[in-house]
């Protein structure tokens, strides 16, 4: 009998059991998705956290979420309790046995960067994941993802503070993905998030206000799909000049669409919003994965990573 292809990963120094990750904010902190039955940890390389910041967060307003053609938009506000809370209390409690977790660092201020990396420092969390892209807070999130020279003081900021590997996620609504990139990595990032929701909107005929409290919010699922591949392939350019891996995500759903983001470039695959409608998704996409691997007689996920041809 064949060997069955290698799916495990390495990702900015971390051995990630599959290339799968599960997207900050769409399975909590973790410990929802253990409740489903036929679930298993071991089809995942990590779990990141929902985004937390220094102090607790109500978040936004209602409505905070409702579904779009082929996709969902949401403005959650960052809810949460709050870093210490998450690392005195959520983090103990999770199965780091079966996967890691990373967290999913925000704040208003580079010094409250810099203040909730310190805390998740100090926890098992094993990467955190630094969202300078979110578009559903007032301050801080989305405004420092989009000025390269703010990426990059955000990111050198929560560096001096950490040894522990950082990813920066990136936002697709910015026009020059590659200079906010070169930034990041130039500050110390260890990798690349690509992408995060693109801004948008619902507007209900009968009332004539928007469907979202905070009037926009984050697009995402299959609809994205097709921006987040491009947006892939142009941050990998740079990303590959400098050794950096790239966590692709955007409107991943299947199998089939992880072998799209692996050819482009994905070193690791975030499964997000398709979780909502199918919490065994990972389970099928790393089915997927191998028997694609195995018809192509690819020895391993890595053969895969980066290799689109040139159009014809």
């Amino acid at each position: 009998m064949a060997k069955a292809p290698d799916l495990t990963t390495r990702f900015a120094g971390l051995s990630l059991q599959t290339p799968l990750v599960l997207l900050s904010g769409c399975v909590g902190f973790g410990e929802e998705l253990t409740r489903v039955e036929g679930f298993s940890n071991r089809d995942i390389g990590a779990v990141i956290l929902k985004g937390t910041t220094l102090e607790p967060r109500l978040g936004n307003p209602p409505h905070r979420v409702t579904e779009t053609p082929s996709g969902m938009l949401n403005a959650i506000g960052l809810q949460n309790p709050g870093a210490r809370d998450v690392v005195g209390h959520i983090l103990p409690n999770l199965p780091h046995k079966d996967t890691q977790f990373w967290a999913n660092v925000n704040g208003s201020t580079v010094e409250e960067y810099a203040e909730v990396t310190r805390i998740f420092d100090d926890s098992p969390a094993t990467a955190m994941e630094i969202n300078i892209s979110c578009p559903n807070v007032k301050a801080g999130g989305v405004h420092f993802g989009n000025d390269p020279a703010m990426a990059a003081k955000v990111v050198a900021a929560m560096r001096a503070t950490t040894r522990k590997p950082l990813i920066t996620k990136l936002s697709p609504n910015n026009a020059d993905i590659k200079t906010v990139a070169k930034a990041c990595i130039e500050a110390g990032t260890d990798g690349l998030s690509v992408i995060n929701t693109l801004i948008g909107m619902a507007v209900d005929i009968d009332t004539h206000r928007a469907v979202i409290g905070n009037t926009s919010a984050g697009l995402s699922g299959p609809a994205i799909k097709p921006v987040a591949l491009w947006k892939i392939y142009q941050a990998r350019e740079v990303a590959a000049a400098h050794g950096i891996p790239i966590l692709g995500q955007g409107g991943l759903c299947s199998a089939n669409d992880a072998i799209e983001f692996a050819i482009v470039g994905s070193d690791a695959l975030g499964l997000g919003t398709g979780l909502f409608y199918d919490p065994l998704l990972a389970g099928k996409v790393v089915e997927g994965l191998r028997e694609y691997l195995t018809r192509r007689q690819m020895g391993s996920y890595g053969e895969l990573v980066g290799s689109l041809l040139p159009a014809d």
